[in-house]
């Protein structure tokens, strides 16, 4: 299931969120980017997904393109896991809304932490540090599967780093998870030393190593 979370969200906790054909599944356009595919390796599932676009991003431990699509981007990741670690709830940490949203693109596009569209909010609990009323740093849940949830859009405002609120928010972001009864995982790139070092100080464990990819049809 974790070698491809992104399907078992889609065909599973967060099927509400999905735009689905066959074997292929996406989220709506103003949430995520990313699709999914029930099976890589068949060409099936590239046929289904292109009934519903024509540019998507993937991951998985092994992504090579069906008939009529190819591979824009690719980066190599890595899935950690939380299967013993502890959550540490945040006094500070408050719990963002949509409301928050035009402040959240906003961080996003000055920390880039990954895709970040204007309903990706509705996917899990997102939470934030604001210092003098301003909105520097935040972590939320992005791909929920059964017993799983992926903490994602750990981001903090380039002047404000080096002040541990990425592994606070991280930690706090497990403990609503953990609370809930679930495990908590994440990606990383794979070349990012920094985050990979800092996910193991928290607790989290490598899992397997993984491909984001982005994919678009051929003509």
């Amino acid at each position: 299931m974790l070698e491809n979370p992104v399907w078992a969200a889609l065909s599973g906790p967060q099927a509400c969120y999905a735009e689905a054909s066959g074997d292929a599944a996406c989220y709506r356009s103003d949430i995520s980017p990313f699709g999914a595919l029930a099976e890589p390796a068949d060409p099936a599932g590239w046929r289904d997904l292109a009934a519903l676009t024509d540019d998507v991003l993937l991951t998985g431990p092994s992504l090579t393109p069906g008939p009529g699509w190819e591979v824009a981007m690719s980066l190599p990741g890595v899935q950690m896991i939380g299967q013993s670690m502890t959550g540490v709830e945040d006094p500070e940490a408050v719990l963002l809304s949509e409301t928050d949203v035009p402040e959240i693109l906003d961080l996003v596009e000055r920390a880039k932490p990954g895709p970040f569209r204007k309903r990706t909010i509705a996917l899990g609990r997102y939470l934030g540090i604001r210092i003098d009323g301003k909105l520097v740093a935040m972590a939320g849940e992005r791909f929920r599967l059964p017993g799983w949830t992926e903490i994602s859009a750990v981001a903090t405002d380039p002047d404000y780093q080096g002040r541990g609120l990425g592994a606070r928010l991280t930690l706090a972001v497990a403990a609503g998870i953990l609370g809930r009864g679930e495990l908590p995982f994440l990606h990383a790139a794979a070349d990012n030393d920094r985050a990979l070092r800092l996910y193991e100080r928290l607790g989290f464990e490598p899992s397997h190593d993984v491909i984001f990819a982005q994919f678009r049809q051929v003509g």
